[in-house]
């Protein structure tokens, strides 16, 4: 707790923003990846006529799970740039093979499959993934990091 203050102090000398508290307040040896700084998993589904998921709120510096699966009904992908710009991406994980990208633009399934992608949400603002050429509002997702 004592850190918190010190660093909220600090921020108001330099007249920097203060940074959202974490989830937890002892993150331990793992940091921002902690256990008890983790967030509830995203869904999202890709699937021929059905809603790709909710709009989802994130709290900056917690760390999150987007779960992207797609059941084989259609050719998809999903994009959101500013959003994958917005977050640091720890890692993707498919077909239990881990991959550590520098960026990614988006994802395209063109089977049936489920890709895991681990991340901390950095910069506030709201973001859009959707499926590319859509147009309705079921097929995309806001994603509001505060």
């Amino acid at each position: 707790m004592f850190k918190r203050c010190a660093a909220a102090a600090v921020a108001l000398m330099l007249g920097g923003p203060v940074m959202a508290a974490p989830l937890c307040d002892e993150m331990g040896f793992a940091g921002l990846l902690a256990s008890c700084n983790r967030g509830e998993d995203i869904m999202l589904t890709l699937s021929s006529g059905k809603p790709l998921g909710e709009d989802t709120v994130l709290q900056s510096g917690a760390y999150y799970t987007l779960v992207i699966e797609a059941d084989g009904s259609a050719e998809l992908a999903v994009e959101g740039p500013s959003f994958f710009r917005a977050i640091w991406m720890n890692e993707i994980v498919i077909n239990k093979i881990e991959i550590r990208p520098m960026a990614i633009d988006s994802i395209e399934f063109d089977k049936a499959g489920v890709a895991e992608l681990s991340f901390v949400a950095i910069k506030p603002g709201r973001h859009t993934l959707r499926i590319p050429g859509s147009t309705g509002e079921t097929q995309q997702i806001t994603l509001s990091i505060q």
